[in-house]
């Protein structure tokens, strides 16, 4: 049986998608990115999936409604019969019908212990000045599947790492995507094992 095909969206550099297409190289895992997708036209996330020989796909979200561009999204993956979709710094939200459609097979990956420090507004560097500010003594990343509700979805996997006295956002987010590029590939690895219902759409 042929590995789950995995469509990445992105937004920015790729690192995460980076730690995925490594571990996808492996005979035993048991998915394959099939093809990456972008908003950002200039994201070396698409020069990373392009050096890799997957299919990189730019989309622009500008001047589009945020169906349209849901649509034009769900499109592609079709066209690369996509059996599951893994959210990377992907920093658009997408229509509720294109939630509906990929109900249980989109995963995303967020630089917190969720539910703690999950939700709009929760992005990148906010997350991590949000963490110092709150006196948190530990952090970590989340992967967990997506829902309509912003970072509310079930939590697959997560993995803790410090909060140091002396961080700054800068080195805390340092150490956790350290851990992001760990964990997210366990996660997918585990997910697509662990849910027999994806290998329906194969």
């Amino acid at each position: 049986m042929r590995k789950v095909r995995t469509g990445v969206l992105l937004s920015g550099s790729g690192s995460n998608l980076q730690a995925l297409i490594d571990a996808c190289r492996a005979p035993e895992f048991p998915a394959e990115i099939s093809c990456v997708i972008s908003n950002k036209e200039t994201a070396y996330g698409l020069t990373r999936a392009e050096q890799a020989g997957i299919p990189a796909v730019f989309v622009s979200h500008k001047g589009k409604s945020r169906e349209e561009f849901a649509a034009e999204i769900d499109d592609i993956l079709t066209r690369y019969t996509i059996d599951m979709v893994c959210l990377a710094g992907f920093m658009r939200i997408l229509s509720a019908d294109f939630f509906t459609k990929w109900d249980n097979r989109m995963l995303n990956i967020h630089p917190a212990l969720l539910p703690k420090f999950g939700g709009e507004g929760m992005y990148g560097h906010h997350v991590h000045e949000a963490v110092i500010a709150a006196g948190e003594t530990e952090s970590g990343a989340s992967v967990h599947v997506v829902t309509a509700g912003c970072d509310e979805g079930p939590v697959v996997l997560q993995e803790k790492c410090p909060v140091l006295p002396e961080d700054t956002p800068d080195t805390l987010a340092a150490r956790v995507l350290t851990i992001e590029h760990q964990l997210y590939p366990r996660a997918l690895q585990e997910y697509v094992l662990r849910n027999s219902f994806l290998w329906k759409f194969i």
